[in-house]
């Protein structure tokens, strides 16, 4: 039997893709336990199934149907993903819900998709307005990529960031409007936590500029024996210390409970 199915899927190209996007859950969900559990409590890979059929019949030009494939797998899954949209394979969208793929958009293969993820238009223009993703491409959930926008292979992009721009291949983007914090590479795509606090990092750079400054300051002050703090209405304790708790919280990014 195992030999019929192997057959089937060297002679079957679409055999071949249903099969990757089966097994990539595996690889990429460590709470997936059996074939059973995924077929029927996956939505990503039921959105992913339903959607192939949706951009055969669309391939074909056939009106209204494919359209309403999208529908009714959007109500079942709570992912939309427009016909039109070409999706390579092995590409997997985690839990998936309030996912939006619009028509022309394309994905690579293998890439990670999780929820709440806009890869959508920005405005009315007609033909290519949405992005097209290399291969091994990393969304994480809440981000938004808008419009024809070129995104190369192993990109991150951070969770909440908003896309903008071109990225080029093996580049991690976080922030709002996103931003390319790294270039050397992806590292392991389920490892979020080791995304880098870009605007923290700028803000602890500026404080330390600041504070650097105030010292010189007080150091002429001391020096110069024409200039009276007093007069001027300042003294050593006027200059405010920068790096109070609440300043330290955010850039260690604790948050008040």
């Amino acid at each position: 039997m195992s030999e019929v199915l192997s057959l089937l899927v060297r002679n079957y190209p679409v055999l071949n893709t249903l099969k990757t996007d089966f097994q990539i859950i595996f690889e990429r969900d460590p709470a997936a336990r059996s074939w059973l559990e995924v077929l029927i409590c996956y939505p990503g890979l039921q959105a992913i199934l339903l959607h192939r059929f949706a951009h055969w019949l669309y391939i074909l030009k056939l009106p209204f149907f494919p359209r309403l494939i999208s529908h009714l797998s959007r109500f079942l899954t709570g992912i939309e993903i427009h016909p039109g949209a070409a999706i390579g394979q092995g590409v997997f969208i985690d839990h998936g819900m309030g996912v939006v793929i619009g028509e022309t958009t394309i994905i690579g293969d293998y890439s990670l998709i999780y929820q709440g993820v806009t890869l959508g238009g920005t405005g009315k223009e007609i033909g290519k307005r949405h992005p097209t993703l290399g291969t091994n491409v990393v969304i994480g959930a809440g981000a938004k990529v808008l419009g024809n926008l070129q995104l190369g292979n192993n990109v991150r992009i951070g969770a909440g960031s908003v896309v903008l721009r071109d990225v080029p291949s093996d580049c991690t983007v976080v922030g709002v409007p996103g931003r390319i914090v790294y270039r050397e590479g992806a590292t392991d795509p389920l490892d979020h936590a080791r995304l880098p606090d870009s605007e923290a990092q700028a803000i602890r750079y500026l404080m330390d500029r600041i504070e650097n400054l105030e010292q010189e300051v007080q150091t002429l002050r001391q020096q110069s024996p024409k200039i009276d703090p007093q007069q001027q209405g300042l003294t050593s304790s006027d200059c405010c210390h920068l790096r109070d708790k609440a300043i330290e919280q955010f850039l260690d990014g604790v948050t008040n409970g």
